[in-house]
């Protein structure tokens, strides 16, 4: 039996290129003479649905895509995602299914067991959990057809009182189908193999899982989708951010059709000494690098936008964002502004006109200083003589923020935000100045991976001039400012708030890691009272296992380290 792996990149509610993509597909795979092809989770409608799944005429055109792919199924047979409809009152209303579709018709109904409610998903606010287990006789072969979660019942503590597969079993499946939309993280590749792994290993069988790849907003699906062996080895493996398509053997084993029996087992080691590593695959940072490269392009083509503006400062983080904003978009579509004020820096103008050459693309230069002196002469009644303070420094980066909205408005650009991990962390920028924006690009890249992002970005020749990645960072909003005059040093608060919003640990417990007890509590405290920004910054693109946003849920007023 040939059997075709069919990764796409779908977008939410555009039900006529998903469908279309799909169909695509199904042709592609019948004139290679596939028996099945498979897509992934929630296909149909694209992933993650959210309320869309609230509105009866959303639920009639998946309905309607449904039946439009089911005609192509002829000579083929097709394993697709989409919400259905629950028949009983009881419980929700909808399931999130898998559809097994031959002969034109749909064959079978297989719903998720397994709804996750942790960090971004929230499917049980929606859909029904699968109570009935049976598996799928396809040309003489038993499949035993999950979706996503339905494989991640595995751990030493486990998260649910069943496992699918553990029903699935006793009905001698020969081989397993995982059909997932796994949002990526710098980490998920080795997660993900580790589990699907261990349930080849488990149920001794072969397994199949096709993932989704491009951004929805925030959230960024890597692809990667795979096909194992029943010992848990590779036999293939999809490109990672990109759509792909491969069809492999299966008869009592999976096989890629080149191979003739011989599975293809990837080299994997222990790198973090917890997580098994593919040593061909990408690096971290580039597996950011390229996650972030995708944030932007699917953020702008879906949305219908085209065109780019940012706030360049001479710093290294508005130049990683203007090459990741180049790179997605193109140089002629991304416009850098320079807002020098009286306290920048000669080399921050330099530096950021230095790249801008080199990148090839236009840039405007709008001085604040006139516009920062109408604001003191205006505020002067009231302020009186008062000293300069944090207030001063702020309304520099509020006419900052004003004047890029107003470039944004009247020439139709999107504003990227360049704020960083560390930053967001700590409360450090200005709500309505430098924290405004449609798209956060690197708010979930802590400002030491921001570095390291750079001299990626300088792989291959100069792009990111030197002088702006080995300077002191600085906001220069008053004489000789530096961020270490308000923050620990980054390479100490980044491994400090990893800590605590990454691995979730106490101050107790960071202290005992060998932090000095003040400057962890200090840290905190910075992390807790400022929740209030966050909630009213732009989407950041997800590439840690713990973002701010929808990941991550803390009250604004709680008490608990603040």
């Amino acid at each position: 039996m040939k059997i075709a792996l069919a990764q796409l990149n779908y977008h939410i509610g555009n039900f006529e290129s998903n469908t279309s993509k799909i169909i695509e597909a199904i042709r592609k795979a019948k004139a290679q003479q596939a028996d099945l092809v498979v897509f992934s989770e929630l296909a149909i409608c694209g992933y993650p649905v959210r309320d869309f799944l609230e509105f009866s005429e959303f639920i009639k055109l998946c309905d309607l895509a449904v039946d439009k792919i089911a005609k192509e199924a002829k000579d083929i047979a097709v394993i697709v995602g989409a919400p259905s409809v629950n028949p009983k009152l009881e419980g929700k209303n909808l399931f999130n299914s898998a559809y097994f579709i031959e002969n034109g018709k749909v064959k079978v109904k297989v719903n998720k067991t397994l709804l996750p409610t942790y960090d971004v998903f929230d499917e049980y606010r929606y859909f029904e959990p699968n109570t009935e287990f049976k598996v799928i006789n396809f040309k003489g072969h038993n499949i035993a057809l999950t979706i996503c979660e339905d494989l991640w019942n595995v751990d030493e503590d486990p998260l649910y009182v069943n496992a699918p597969m553990d029903e699935l079993i006793h009905q001698q499946p020969d081989l397993m189908i995982n059909i997932a939309a796994s949002p990526f993280d710098y980490h998920h590749r080795e997660d993900r193999l580790e589990v699907l792994s261990s349930n080849c290993e488990k149920y001794n069988l072969p397994l199949i899982y096709v993932n989704h790849t491009g951004a929805q907003t925030e959230l960024i699906f890597d692809g990667g989708s795979l096909a194992l062996n029943s010992k848990g080895q590779i036999v293939e493996e999809l490109d990672y951010f990109e759509e792909d398509f491969s069809i492999i053997n299966f008869n009592s084993e999976i096989t890629s059709p080149d191979q003739k029996g011989s599975a293809i087992v990837g080299e994997w080691q222990n790198e973090d000494n917890d997580k098994i590593i593919d040593i061909s695959a990408h690096s971290k940072i580039e597996r950011i690098y390229n996650a972030l490269v995708l944030g932007i392009k699917d953020y702008f083509q879906k949305s219908g936008f085209t065109k780019a503006t940012l706030g360049m400062s001479g710093g290294i983080d508005s130049a990683v964002v203007l090459a990741l904003a180049c790179e997605a978009l193109g140089k002629n579509n991304v416009l850098p502004v320079l807002m020098p004020s009286q306290y920048s820096t000669g080399h921050s103008v330099e530096d950021s006109l230095t790249m801008i050459n080199i990148l090839g693309c236009k840039h405007e230069i709008i001085p604040i200083k006139d516009v920062f002196d109408v604001f003191q002469t205006t505020l002067s009644p009231q302020f009186k003589d008062l000293p300069f303070n944090l207030t001063e420094e702020n309304m520099q980066a509020r006419i900052r923020g004003v004047l890029l909205m107003a470039m944004s408005n009247k020439f139709g650009y999107i504003l990227l935000n360049t704020s960083n991990k560390s930053e967001n962390a700590v409360g450090y920028g200005t709500l309505y100045g430098d924290m405004c924006g449609g798209l956060s690009v690197i708010g979930d890249v802590y400002k030491m991976q921001v570095f390291a992002l750079a001299r990626y970005i300088n792989r291959n020749g100069v792009i990111i001039p030197k002088n702006i990645i080995t300077k002191a960072p600085s906001a220069e909003l008053r004489p000789d400012q530096k961020d270490s005059d308000s923050l620990p040093d980054y390479d100490v608060l980044d491994k400090v708030l990893y800590q605590y919003i990454e691995l979730r640990k106490s101050s107790n417990e960071i202290i005992a890691l060998g932090f000095d007890e003040a400057l962890v509590k200090r840290i905190l405290k910075l992390v807790n009272t400022n929740e209030y920004k966050r909630h009213q910054t732009p989407p950041i693109l997800r590439v840690s296992p713990k973002a701010f946003g929808v990941g991550r849920r803390m009250p604004i007023v709680g008490k608990y380290l603040s």
